[in-house]
């Protein structure tokens, strides 16, 4: 059982899918792993400490010859695969949705992909879970975005000539990112506030320390929805949280967005008017630009400027933040690959449950049911 470990070829992707120590558990556990020369250098990890770990370093054509399992953290180009073994597992973040064509092309190149973000969000699945890891870091990294830009300081500090204010955050959406936003914000002494259109993310924000801001007129999602991601509301409920947003906004100095519906585009939470009635010097990250955007007028890969306030749309925000995203994306495809490997066979062999929600071609075919 060989595994190979792509370095990636997408624009700005600093990440790498298998770090030294997921490299050494996978020879624990009777694998070869080859590594494409200079695969971790973007996230700080020098070819060397990947052969310590008895890694074979090499090119991409070494890299991928016989390789049964192929790893990625975005998918590689099917074309750019060819060495791998017929039938071959592509374990990466595929974005099916947006990259169809390519899912098309893996099926009829014979390879079997594994879309690691659609891993069910399911108690013996967390540790697999690549959306919550990097999530993670993007809340945490979203806060410091807007610490950047924003042209004060975030806590109250009380001096001989005076006292600053402590800076008000909103958090719109409370999933994995919003917490650790709500979260980091609390650390760096901000007055933080957040919502959700789930009603049961209420505790989570009270838990933090910080306000909830919920429509009480109309009522929300009680729970959640599919996965635990946040489904589209009723239009009534739409209009209520916009007029709620809008009184609210105005009042803060920063505001972060991180609201995504899988498989559809980000919803629209704030309008240029709302942005009008900001402050100047206010700053709005949104952590959904590249999926639409959250905040109009927002540009993926931009800082840009409307009414006086910054709208800040970073590209792949985990991957500002290589080592650590890297570590966590590695152990996550370790967990899942461990979780599954059968000593006897020397191989991972996936059960249905898991199985099905994440194979999305198999025998030169599209299967996943989300994509008939």
């Amino acid at each position: 059982m060989k595994i190979a470990v792509l370095k990636e070829a997408a624009a700005g992707e600093r990440r790498v899918s298998a770090t030294p120590e997921t490299v050494k558990k996978f020879i624990a556990l009777g694998a070869q792993v080859a590594v494409e020369q200079g695969a971790g250098d973007t996230a700080s990890i020098a070819d060397q400490a990947y052969a310590d770990m008895a890694a074979a370093i090499g090119d991409r054509a070494a890299t991928l010859k016989d390789a049964d399992i192929v790893l990625g953290v975005q998918g590689p180009d099917p074309a750019s695969l060819k060495g791998a073994k017929p039938g071959a597992w592509i374990v990466a973040g595929l974005n099916p949705f947006g990259e169809r064509a390519r899912v098309d092309a893996y099926a009829s190149a014979g390879f079997e992909a594994l879309a690691m973000e659609f891993m069910p969000r399911i108690t013996r699945a967390q540790s697999m879970d690549i959306l919550s890891s990097q999530s993670n870091l993007s809340g945490y990294k979203a806060v410091l975005d807007a610490a950047a830009e924003y042209g004060r300081a975030f806590p109250m500090m009380m001096t001989a000539a005076g006292t600053v204010s402590a800076a008000k955050v909103f958090v719109m959406g409370v999933g994995v990112a919003g917490l650790q936003a709500i979260a980091t914000a609390r650390r760096l002494g901000a007055q933080v506030s957040a919502t959700d259109v789930r009603a049961a993310t209420k505790e989570q924000i009270l838990s933090l320390g910080a306000k909830p801001i919920f429509v009480e007129a109309v009522q929300g999602i009680e729970g959640e929805g599919t996965g635990g991601y946040a489904t589209e509301m009723s239009d009534e409920y739409k209009a209520a949280q916009a007029e709620l947003v809008s009184s609210h906004i105005a009042k803060q100095d920063i505001v972060i967005t991180t609201a995504l519906i899988p498989g559809r585009p980000a919803p629209r939470l704030i309008s240029d008017a709302q942005i009008a009635t900001m402050k100047p010097g206010s700053v709005l990250v949104d952590l959904a630009v590249e999926a639409g955007g959250n905040v109009e007028g927002a540009v993926a890969g931009e800082i840009v400027e409307r009414h006086g306030v910054k709208i800040v749309g970073h590209r792949n925000v985990p991957s500002r933040l290589a080592a650590d995203a890297s570590a966590l994306f590695a152990r996550n495809l370790f967990n899942f690959l461990s979780a599954f490997w059968d000593k006897e066979q020397g191989k991972p062999i996936l059960d249905e449950e898991i199985g099905n929600a994440i194979r999305l071609t198999q025998g030169g075919k599209v299967v996943h049911e989300r994509l008939l």
